[in-house]
């Protein structure tokens, strides 16, 4: 007897947006490699812009419109251009950059930064220059970066030098180097879902699952695919699963488990194109959003804990316009009451930055507790120091429900840094204090030890 599957994201669509919800204006950097090439908060985006000194283009999400090189505020800092940037988990307003330069830098994002203003005309502004922290230790540019996602202030790079660092951002600090790679780029790198660890891939085409804190390989996929194309990688929620993207006589999609990596769980064969594939994975709803570089297509499978594993749910969206680069936006930006269930944002080579809302069609205008289940809160799980003691922690959750909005914890405790600008003018301002109170001490007859 046949059985349709029941799924509540079945009928999930995404339209081409409107001009006006579009972000146009940026001359986007012409480099090229394994990066997203752009990476998105809850309130902001990021894109590597083209042009000296590797400036970056800081947009906030509910303000699309054309940004002007010249008149709106941009971020600098870097000596060479950037290549890969991510934001802070639990901070919507702090990012970090990786650039040509051989380092990391931290930024914060003030709250009036704003480029374009209400009506999406570009709005004149003072650029970002002065970052918080900034990590140095690799020999060679650095290409890709990862947040860690439960603990705070815990961040994973990749470099040209063929070495994968562990940093802890606070203190400034490398915590952990892998260098096994012999002279192979890395391709890809991903936390799993508790950060105790993290999958690469690179031109060997070995995936290496590796313990952060101290280095060292736990476990590996000899040969994930034969093809030469970038293998990406993804961990599936909280399951034992892994996902990776590649290619062999065509594009292909293969499950594995992580107890057993001796043979992929499943393969499914996607298509021919010459593109990379990237999977944008949303570990809340266990929907994949397959996405290819210079492709027009996004397919959408449901994910499932028993074979076939990977379910199609319909022709996703077509578009005739290629993809340069595209990343999923955090739940917490969503809007919910509207069911919009996933967003992604697009970067096109000519046309700008698409934002691609998928939604389920429902009648009710109340919330939809069935397809928006409990997400990733913006609170750390542990800090910097317990997770390098050892401790292992889920992510903390929220509802998105926006009766309970109040109870949420949506914001977690950002991190204290000060620039090195703001540090010298209250030196300089306690300096000056001192040498005043000296001096009325001294007029007044007072004795004092230096």
């Amino acid at each position: 007897m046949f059985k349709i599957r029941k799924s509540q994201y079945r009928h999930v669509f995404c339209d081409n947006p409107k001009p006006e919800h579009c972000y146009t204006g940026m001359r986007l950097c012409t480099v090229t490699g394994d990066q997203q090439y752009i990476k998105a908060s809850a309130k902001y985006y990021v894109v590597s812009l083209f042009g000296g000194g590797g400036p970056i283009h800081v947009g906030r999400l509910d303000r699309p419109g054309r940004f002007e090189s010249g008149t709106s505020a941009q971020v600098e800092g870097h000596t060479g251009a950037v290549l890969d940037c991510d934001f802070n988990p639990f901070d919507d307003s702090m990012f970090a950059s990786a650039s040509e330069d051989t380092t990391i830098k931290l930024w914060s994002i003030p709250e009036d930064f704003e480029p374009t203003d209400e009506k999406g005309l570009a709005k004149q502004g003072e650029n970002l220059t002065e970052s918080l922290v900034d990590l140095v230790g690799h020999r060679k540019k650095v290409t890709l970066l990862r947040f860690h996602p439960t603990a705070s202030n815990i961040l994973a790079s990749t470099s040209s030098d063929y070495t994968v660092k562990t940093w802890d951002v606070e203190k400034g600090e490398a915590i952990s180097t892998f260098s096994d790679f012999g002279d192979n780029l890395i391709q890809d790198v991903v936390w799993d879902m508790k950060g105790d660890m993290y999958a690469t891939s690179c031109k060997d085409k070995t995936v290496r699952f590796t313990d952060p804190r101290t280095g060292s390989v736990s476990s590996q996929i000899a040969k994930a695919h034969d093809g030469l194309k970038s293998v990406k990688l993804s961990f599936i929620g909280n399951t034992d699963k892994f996902l990776t993207t590649g290619a062999s006589r065509s594009r292909e999609v293969k499950i594995w488990d992580l107890k057993n990596l001796s043979q992929p769980l499943a393969v499914e064969n996607v298509d021919t194109a010459s593109g990379a594939l990237l999977p944008l994975f949303d570990h809340d709803s266990n929907i994949l959003y397959l996405c290819g570089k210079g492709d027009g297509i996004i397919r959408p499978y449901e994910f499932e804990d028993k074979g076939p594993y990977l379910h199609k749910l319909n022709d996703g969206f077509r578009s005739t316009t290629p993809a340069k680069g595209l990343c999923l936006v955090p739940k917490r930006g969503l809007n919910v009451m509207q069911c919009e269930t996933a967003r992604i944002l697009k970067v096109t080579n000519n046309d700008g930055i698409h934002p691609l809302s998928w939604t389920v069609p429902r009648k009710s205008d109340a919330f939809q507790d069935d397809i928006f289940p409990d997400c990733v809160s913006a609170i750390p799980a542990h800090s910097a120091d317990e997770w390098r003691e050892g401790s292992s922690k889920q992510p903390c959750r929220m509802s998105l429900n926006p009766a309970l909005s109040s109870k949420n914890g949506s914001g977690g405790a950002k991190m204290k840094l000060k620039t090195v600008a703001s540090v010298s003018k209250e030196l300089k301002e306690a300096q000056d204090r001192i040498k005043y109170l000296e001096n009325k001490l001294k007029e007044s007859g007072i004795a004092y030890n230096k």
